[in-house]
């Protein structure tokens, strides 16, 4: 078994969403958003009074995963037909598409999830999405109807993975995000562990 980490490298050239804070260190000192690299959101994001990520399950973030590569242009919002014929053999689902490659250098046109395809995914016993962008929502979007999908279904997200080293297929994930208690999001050290 090997493990593959599919977190970006944090250091002073990460970009983050713009208006958050941006990633500073002074020798055991940080400052930042919780949103930086590769990170879980929890329903405070999005739901007032909704449960902090101290709160969240860690079996969420830990077990089964499959990888899916979704080959989509830039700016599209995932629909579940762009998933015909593919198999959810997994409750953890990390999607590929390529559209934000690289971390340190932003784009506003990322790829992102449709609240159809959250609600697909929940239908069909997944309980948590990956994805390799910023969001599961537009850049502009202000209703953040994927966000709202997840904290209404109760499922787990991560925002900011790296993939494109990864093949498809299926791995254990191993991403629990950090004990912040009161904070709407933490980064994680997502990692995939080959299942041979």
């Amino acid at each position: 078994m090997a493990l593959i980490d599919i977190s970006p490298p944090i250091d002073a050239s990460i970009r983050v969403w713009p208006g958050d804070t941006p990633f500073e260190h002074n020798v055991s000192d940080i400052r930042t958003t919780v949103h930086v690299g590769a990170h879980a959101d929890a329903p405070l994001h999005v739901v007032p009074k909704g449960s902090d990520i101290a709160s969240r399950r860690l079996d969420y973030y830990v077990g089964r995963c499959v990888v899916i590569h979704v080959p989509v242009n830039r700016g599209t919002r995932i629909v579940p037909e762009h998933l015909e014929g593919r198999v959810l053999s997994a409750p953890r689902v990390l999607l590929h598409t390529g559209t934000f490659p690289d971390p340190r250098k932003w784009n506003n046109d990322f790829a992102c999830l449709s609240s159809a395809l959250v609600e697909y995914f929940y239908q069909h016993g997944v309980m948590l999405v990956g994805i390799d962008t910023p969001s599961v929502d537009p850049f502009g979007s202000k209703a953040l109807e994927a966000h709202q999908a997840f904290a209404r279904n109760d499922m787990a997200m991560l925002e900011g993975l790296v993939l494109d080293h990864v093949a498809e297929g299926e791995y254990e994930l191993i991403a629990p995000p950090l004990r912040f208690v009161g904070t709407d999001a933490s980064p994680v050290r997502a990692l995939l562990r080959t299942l041979d």
